[in-house]
């Protein structure tokens, strides 16, 4: 009886403590993101390691199912007065999100940081850095950044008498290529095998327009996708499908499939696009390479950064900058970029053991992180986000051959300027 009373006492103890609540000091940030399958595993294999490291901060993420999804969330989310600590966000988002005062100024809280010097602000691509600075304050922060790549099968390339290691670097070395790739069979006279496959794809036409030498919005606000600049680059696409018939068209992830299948010898995609490749097996020799170029070697950089969202507690805010700092050092970006194939933040990170391993695996990567030097960021324009959604289905009508190039660009145009007005 006596030893049940003492395990009574003890257990008491334990459970209340003396009375008293027990109450955990750790900061807790919550987190919105729109990553899942393998990106979004690496993402909470990162988070579980910063919680770990980091006794009294808690990262806690939630997963949405897509970007649009997320953006409509977090507008709810402001109007309501919910919004989370963290969360992913566009350049376009980032203006509104300004205009609504809802935003703790990044460049704020690195004004009072010791720890983030001025030598870490040079090691960011400038790329990033322009395009989260906003009326010269950092608002936002590169997050899980991307460029548009080539995969080719070299095993094709091989059997068709061209060198497996050499990937062409002009767009006429690409419609060459395109040509001698594409295996029409004569009792169907239709092609078995092509070059490519495009999907109808806004962020494709948007590289294209500034290696031709144009851009989306002028230094006056004016859209002017529909310069000649811009006729020539979706030009370019049309003729590729409808003339040349060495491109086809897909949806989706139909294009990756059909190349994993061994249907086009090349495919174009985003750099992550590897890591969700890799899922499966490949079953032939894949080699890497960056866009072809024209009268410039101007990549577009797409994805996503993060803000930090006014809470009103200046610990938590402080929290969700450690975060931000630890995802985005040399070390933690370099072991993102090896694992999924996003750009790394830090050009330190090229350098670091993380990045040279998965080089000496896979050296014509090198070329891909490199696009970075010479990188520009689609417009950071409020009305971008949605225009950019529309621009789509005006592509389409000109490689469809519904609509001539200029019509449909001079439309998109329209469109874009009458969205602007109404911000």
């Amino acid at each position: 009886m006596r030893k049940l009373v003492i395990f009574i006492v003890l257990i008491s103890i334990l459970l209340g403590g003396c009375g008293k609540v027990i109450k955990s000091n750790k900061v807790k940030v919550t987190f919105w993101h729109g990553l899942s399958g393998p990106l979004g595993d690496v993402l909470n294999e990162m988070i579980t390691d910063f919680n770990k490291t980091h006794k009294d901060i808690e990262i806690v993420p939630n997963s949405v199912s897509s970007y649009t999804a997320l953006s409509q969330k977090l507008m709810a989310s402001i109007q309501a007065n919910k919004q989370p600590d963290i969360a992913q966000v566009f350049e376009s988002w980032t203006s509104k999100y300004i205009e609504g005062d809802v935003l703790v100024s990044i460049s704020d809280l690195i004004a009072t940081d010791s720890d983030f010097t001025d030598e870490d602000r040079a090691d960011i691509y400038s790329v990033f850095l322009n395009s989260n600075t906003f009326n010269g304050k950092i608002m936002s922060f590169p997050f899980n950044k991307s460029v548009r790549a080539y995969f080719y099968n070299k095993d094709a390339f091989y059997r068709a008498g061209l060198d497996p290691n050499y990937f062409p670097a002009t767009w006429d070395e690409f419609r060459k290529y395109c040509k001698l790739l594409t295996d029409t069979d004569p009792a169907v006279k239709r092609p078995t095998k092509y070059g490519t496959n495009f999907n109808v794809n806004e962020w494709q036409f948007i590289n294209l327009l500034y290696q031709a030498g144009g851009e989306i919005i002028n230094s006056q606000n004016k859209p002017v996708l529909n310069s000649a600049y811009g006729v020539e680059a979706l030009t370019y696409i049309a003729d590729l499908i409808n003339k040349d018939k060495t491109v086809y068209l897909v949806r989706e992830y139909e294009g990756q499939n059909d190349f994993l299948a061994g249907v086009v010898a090349m495919y174009e995609g985003s750099s992550v696009s590897i890591t969700h490749m890799r899922q499966q097996p490949i079953n032939f020799n894949i080699g890497y390479a960056p866009l072809p170029t024209y009268r410039t070697n101007k990549s577009a950089v797409s994805g996503a950064n993060i803000v930090i969202f006014k809470s009103g507690d200046p610990k938590r805010e402080r929290a969700a900058w450690e975060f931000i700092k630890w995802f985005t050092d040399t070390e933690q970006t370099a072991k993102w970029s090896s694992r999924t194939c996003y750009m790394p933040v830090r050009r330190s990170a090229m350098n670091s053991p993380t990045i040279q391993s998965f080089l000496s695996e896979s050296p014509q990567f090198r070329a891909i992180f490199e696009q970075l030097e010479n990188a520009v960021y689609e417009p950071q324009n409020a009305a971008w986000f949605e225009a950019r959604m529309e621009l789509k289905g005006f592509l389409e009508k000109a490689i469809k051959g519904d609509d001539t190039p200029q019509n449909a660009l001079d439309d998109a145009a329209k469109l874009f300027s009458d969205m602007i007005s109404k911000k």
